[in-house]
């Protein structure tokens, strides 16, 4: 896909610079959603080393093993000619809603880069960039882009690495091991404790804790994205 890319005319007379962006963190009841940026020179990936003769090749992070992630976690700085991370913490998103606090997640890593990219591949169907940004959208892209796996492996990495710290501070909710997604521990800490401040309090798992249900925040309609009211 790359390739494919690069092959056309940048329009200011140099190589296409391709980043590729994948998140981590979406449908989490915690914890921030995090983006990653990735651009390579399309030179060879790193791979792992695998049974016998065999070698893991780098491909979208829920394909992989935890160690293999990690593995090529430690490996891809090397190779990338930059990357970024963006994140839109869980206050952002009761604020203002899981769409544009991720396109704000996105847009803080893109600009984090060295270069700004002339194109961008994210993984699906939908654009949730837009202008001024020239996207391509390819379903399992982070399989069929070498940028975007990348930027998959570090993105996922990097938050489940945070969800482990915050394991640390908030025992017992089991961060460490669902990184803020729906599990049985989580709902029985919930039902027992509450949310921490690294809970999501606009989402509807919050219709299920009756003690805790007094902390919902609910977006008013009629006031426009961004506007919350605590009924």
């Amino acid at each position: 896909m790359e390739h494919e890319l690069r092959a056309a005319p940048s329009g200011r007379g140099g190589t296409v610079a391709i980043a590729g962006v994948d998140e981590v963190g979406r449908g989490a009841w915690a914890g921030p959603v995090v983006v990653c940026a990735a651009v390579t020179d399309l030179s060879p990936p790193p791979a792992l080393p695998g049974r016998g003769n065999k070698t893991i090749a780098l491909t979208d992070s829920k394909l992989l093993a935890e160690a293999h992630r990690e593995s090529f976690a430690e490996l891809l700085p090397g190779w990338l000619t930059g990357h970024a991370i963006g994140a839109a913490g869980p206050g952002e998103i009761d604020e203002v809603g899981m769409t544009e606090a991720l396109r704000r997640a996105a847009v803080r890593a893109l600009e984090s880069l060295p270069e700004r990219p002339d194109v961008v591949i994210l993984d699906g169907k939908h654009d949730f960039l837009s202008r001024p940004w020239r996207v391509r959208c390819e379903v399992k892209a982070d399989q069929r882009s070498v940028t975007v796996a990348a930027a998959s492996v570090l993105a996922k990495v990097h938050r489940d690495r945070l969800m482990a710290e915050l394991d640390g501070e908030f025992p017992g909710y089991g961060f460490a091991d669902s990184a803020g997604y729906p599990s049985p521990v989580h709902q029985k800490a919930l039902e027992e404790h509450g949310p921490t401040p690294h809970h999501r309090l606009s989402w509807s798992y919050m219709d299920d804790l009756p003690r805790w249900r007094h902390l919902k925040k609910h977006r008013d309609p009629l006031a426009g994205e961004g506007q919350l009211s605590l009924l």
